[in-house]
């Protein structure tokens, strides 16, 4: 996926905006990463670390004005780093992601209404996420939250807030990134025009510490923001 992905990057090396790819090996393995154009940064761990932790150590080593958080199971179509970064530095908002489909160009739930226990319960019984619907008509979008497939960041906006929240080792961390932004009066988009393939692997749904690893991080979520998720957003 990671190959597969640097293909893609590598499309637009010559016109878009992209200074650095920084690729985090969470364990020991082999890339073979047949690229000559991309300035490619690459952090081995000694030891796993969580979503958070990887992501920001790969911060700290960045070096741009904008910092862009990307999963190796996205498949770009065009280049979309070019209007989302002109949006984000013309809205200045914090953070700006595109529309997430699937293979078959169908938009994904990434894009959704904060977790509440009762948004929670009615997940368990339909089994969907409390997502928006109709987003993708609009030019611009304030959601509550986005999931970390893609999430392009001002930098000075992510040093504000200290990055993701190391105590979420794996789920939720995007989560509560959007809360912290929102709770410090910095706002967060989606350009739904801008879409990206999602070649979605639902690790929670097929191992059991995957489970695990989500039920503890949205345990941690409710306890956390109970009664106090922000107030000051845009909300549909």
């Amino acid at each position: 996926m990671v190959s597969t992905l640097l293909s893609d990057l590598e499309k637009f090396s010559d016109t878009t905006v992209i200074e650095e790819v920084i690729i985090t090996c969470n364990i020991t393995e082999d890339l073979d990463l047949n690229t000559t154009k991309l300035p490619i940064k690459i952090i081995k761990n000694e030891q796993p670390k969580g979503f958070a932790a990887n992501h920001n150590v790969a911060f700290q080593r960045s070096k741009g004005k904008y910092f862009c958080v990307l999963n190796p199971d996205i498949r770009l179509i065009n280049d979309p780093f070019h209007p989302l970064v002109n949006q984000l530095a013309n809205l200045k908002i914090s953070m700006i992601a595109p529309a997430i489909v699937d293979m078959e160009g169908n938009i994904e739930d990434s894009v959704r209404k904060f977790p509440t226990i009762t948004r929670l319960l009615k997940r368990f019984v339909v089994g969907k996420h409390d997502s928006y619907i109709g987003f993708e008509d609009k030019d611009i979008f304030y959601p509550d939250w986005v999931a970390g497939m893609f999430m392009l960041f001002d930098r000075e906006a992510y040093k504000k807030i200290n990055g993701f929240d190391e105590s979420f080792f794996l789920y939720y961390e995007d989560t509560d990134i959007c809360v912290r932004l929102w709770k410090n009066n910095l706002p967060l988009a989606v350009l739904p025009q801008i879409r990206v393939i999602h070649e979605a692997q639902r690790q929670s749904h097929k191992q059991l510490k995957y489970l695990r690893w989500h039920l503890s991080s949205m345990l941690r979520f409710i306890f956390r923001y109970w009664g106090r998720l922000p107030d000051r957003y845009f909300s549909d």
